[in-house]
């Protein structure tokens, strides 16, 4: 007798594949439509923040309870002696997994919003391990693989992590925003988190990971989303994880610095090493743990000099402090930043190509703004929301996001590039909410008249957004609603309903006259 019937191996197995997928690519969406059949819910294929909601998969609790209702009756089975091949054994062991990550999922949630993942007893932690037996140390099941319950705790907590600091750190309905937050998850957990699971939550420290892409398009989060989800050992005698992963994320902005404190920042430096140099003091690859990443923003920036003593820690995982001959370990992860084109600096001489080839095992890029944009127009207003929540708070976010919106659609126009992308895009909602607009550097701001006349041209202005714009611009020639109806040949009241007070404070600003109608 087979452990699972026809009509519950299908559910089974696409669960187990819910539990090994990459959760920000559509695989998750096949897996859970496989999985309900007709009760699927469709949500569309992006997984992404919003600033109005908690993420929630339609699908999920459906899927959980049938998950362990079915998780019961199979180790019913096994306990009754129903025997089983390995690859049902495999499935099953999948199926289990999923189920306690799942209904964990809030308490591991908890402790990364405590930041109670360091010293602190985690209480459930007692709970977990339990049912980690209970599932898998099934009396007469003797083929069932043998699971360390310590951790597969440690695992669930890290799959959390990666979850909510990718989820929260990477903004953007888009397609290059999705794919971005997968690359994210496969630089954590690799493509293979069965393999991942096995052996290489050991190792994965070894491999650098460097991040390309334009300024201000979110390199920093990126790399704290995968230092801050690095793999910490679970000690289940004292019912705590060995290290805090609140304090294992150790950035450095090179370009910021001059070379010798670059040196004294990184490497650390003995008492006397230079001048102003009165104590011992520790750098970032000393602060930094085995669980730990140290973040080198801008590298391309720093000289050869520094470079080949960065090749040394890649290479040979050892380093000096300044002043001193002890050779010291490194045993963190190395993630490097920049937003140049590595491949010209290698060219011109100003990047070693040795030292690229070391960081370049693991290679992720930040698409720009103005391209996650062109993938998905109404992408804009989603984020003005995500960042107008975050500057303002949720009672002014929705009435922020409708002003800066209306702003950047009347002054900046739908084809502003957005230079500066995300980072200009927040600091343009900062602006216009202190100071009710934003001057972009070196844009050269069109005209309401020319504004109005190239959103006539390109179809992008409602009927009634052209009137209005029409009745400001006449009105603010004749500052009067009456001789504004005669030109027009509308209704006064019209006039004066359509008349856009933002857009004449900006006319008035322009020409110097405050104007006040009739």
């Amino acid at each position: 007798m087979a452990l699972m019937s026809d009509s519950e191996r299908p559910f089974v197995e696409a669960v187990a594949r819910l539990a090994l997928c990459n959760p920000f690519l559509p695989e998750r969406v096949d897996a859970e439509r496989d999985a309900l059949g007709p009760d699927f819910v469709s949500a569309g294929n992006v997984w992404h923040a919003r600033a109005d909601e908690r993420p929630e998969s339609p699908n999920l609790g459906a899927i959980n309870e049938r998950a362990k209702t079915l998780a019961q009756t199979l180790r019913g089975r096994l306990v009754s002696g129903t025997g089983a091949g390995p690859d049902e054994l495999r499935l099953y062991e999948d199926l289990v997994l999923y189920l306690l990550y799942t209904e964990y999922d809030d308490d591991f949630h908890q402790v990364i919003e405590d930041r109670t993942g360091a010293t602190a007893r985690i209480s459930f932690s007692s709970r977990f391990l339990r049912d980690v037996r209970f599932y898998l140390d099934v009396p007469g099941a003797k083929d069932l693989a043998v699971h360390d319950p310590a951790h597969l705790f440690a695992l669930g907590f890290q799959i959390r992590r990666a979850f909510h600091f990718t989820f929260r750190n990477i903004l953007g309905a888009s397609l290059p925003a999705a794919r971005l937050r997968a690359a994210v998850w496969q630089s954590i957990f690799t493509h293979d988190i069965h393999r991942y699971r096995r052996s290489l939550y050991r190792c994965m420290g070894d491999v650098a990971t460097l991040i390309v892409g334009p300024s201000g398009t979110g390199k920093e989060l990126v790399a704290q989303a995968i230092g801050l989800a690095r793999y910490i050992p679970f000690d289940p005698g004292k019912q705590a994880f060995v290290r805090d992963f609140s304090k294992s994320f150790f950035p450095l902005n090179l370009s910021a610095l001059p070379t010798t404190l670059i040196e004294s920042e990184l490497f650390g430096h003995k008492r006397g090493a230079f001048t102003g140099a009165v104590q011992d003091r520790q750098g970032r690859l000393d602060l930094c743990p085995a669980a730990g990443t140290v973040f080198l923003d801008e590298i391309a920036e720093v000289d050869a000099a520094i470079q080949v003593k960065l090749l040394r820690v890649l290479q040979a995982r050892t380093f000096q402090r300044l002043g001193d001959a002890e050779e010291r370990r490194f045993t963190g992860k190395i993630i490097a930043a920049t937003n140049r084109d590595l491949g010209s600096e290698m060219g011109a001489g100003r990047f070693r190509e040795d030292l690229y080839y070391r960081l370049c095992s693991d290679v992720i890029e930040t698409p720009a703004l103005e391209r996650q944009l062109r993938d998905s127009p109404d992408e804009l207003s989603h984020l003005l929301l995500f960042l107008a929540s975050r500057i303002a708070g949720e009672e002014e976010a929705q009435a922020l996001s409708d002003q800066a919106g209306r702003w950047i659609v009347r002054h900046l126009g739908q084809d502003y590039r957005w230079p500066g992308n995300v980072r200009e895009l927040e600091q343009c909602v900062r602006n216009i909410m202190i100071r009710g607009e934003y001057r972009p550097a070196g844009h050269a701001s069109a005209t309401p008249g020319d504004s109005l006349i190239q959103g006539v041209l390109s179809g992008s202005m409602s009927a009634d957004a052209v009137l209005r714009s029409y009745c400001t611009l006449v009105y603010a020639q004749t500052t009067s609603y009456q001789e504004t109806a005669r030109r027009l040949g509308l209704d006064r009241r019209t006039v004066r309903q359509k008349v856009d007070a933002d857009l004449l404070r900006r006319l008035r600003a322009e020409v110097g006259e405050p104007g006040r109608g009739r």
